[in-house]
């Protein structure tokens, strides 16, 4: 991987949702995954990645505590802030963005935008970001969709199909989303002037507010799923245990055993029998 000039790369660790999808009782941020917090898998990614230079936590005040305490224990030598986010994902991205405008980030920098909750987002997927922003201005990491996709419209009290896109012009979106600061920033002080204003996320606002300004996809992977809500444990723990290895049982073994678990829960979630 090559950077033609050397700027910041800030990675913004979304970890403010509130997950009532999920259990309320339980944020699922601090779910442990093969004995660590999913919030925690994500931050380490970035950590991890001698590109990012920066990282900012995102929280909301049920888990402040709890996520200042892992970031803490862990020594993770990149968090430079943690900050209190919204009642909307687009909330607590405008927050991250205002504390990095504060603290005087240039108008070039790259800022990664991440859902602490796709805690195994790969190396590969963020790189793919950062070196597409030497070319674009925005960028999104995407994975084709296997399925046919139904763009649908109400008729009376039913949903009825208006149009269906080429798959192979499909993706499912992913994250980190990738921006030159200036950017993102102006895509959102753009949008804060539409009283409908509700993006799902990042790449939403800068699509509708700024269509001159192409997002690059970068390749992405079933593995970086998003844990929205229980039924997305198994699967989730079956890549924890791949990509970590399960306790107690011998290297060679637990490695065999979580691949084999892993392929059978990729075989139903995608619908490929095993032979």
């Amino acid at each position: 991987m090559t950077q033609q000039t050397k700027v910041p790369v800030v990675a913004v660790v979304l970890a403010a949702g509130s997950g009532v999808r999920f259990d309320p009782a339980n944020p699922k941020q601090l779910v442990a995954l093969n004995g660590k917090p999913i919030v925690a898998w994500s931050i380490e990614a970035f950590e991890n990645d001698e590109h990012v230079d920066d990282i900012v936590v995102v929280v909301n005040n049920t888990v402040r505590e709890a996520v200042e305490q892992l970031i803490d224990d862990a020594s993770y030598a990149k968090v430079r802030a943690i900050i209190t986010g919204g009642a909307e994902r687009s909330d607590s991205t405008e927050a991250a963005l205002t504390a990095l405008a504060d603290a005087g980030i240039p108008q070039d920098a790259k800022i990664l935008i991440h859902d602490a909750v796709r805690p195994f987002v790969s190396r590969q997927e963020i790189d793919g970001c950062i070196d597409a922003l030497d070319e674009f201005t925005a960028a999104t990491v995407a994975c084709p969709s296997t399925d046919t996709i139904l763009l649908t419209q109400d008729l009376g009290d039913r949903e009825v199909i208006q149009s269906v896109p080429e798959r192979r012009h499909s993706s499912r979106a992913q994250t980190p989303q990738a921006f030159r600061f200036g950017t993102i920033r102006d895509a959102y002080a753009k949008a804060a002037g539409d009283p409908d204003f509700q993006p799902t996320d990042d790449t939403r606002v800068v699509v509708d507010y700024l269509p001159d300004q192409p997002v690059a996809i970068v390749g992405g992977s079933p593995r970086n799923m998003k844990v929205t809500t229980q039924d997305d444990m198994p699967l989730a723990r079956a890549l924890a245990n791949a990509l970590a290895g399960a306790p107690h049982e011998p290297q060679n073994e637990r490695q065999r055993a979580a691949k084999e678990q892993l392929h059978a829960m990729f075989g139903k979630a995608f619908g490929v029998e095993g032979e």
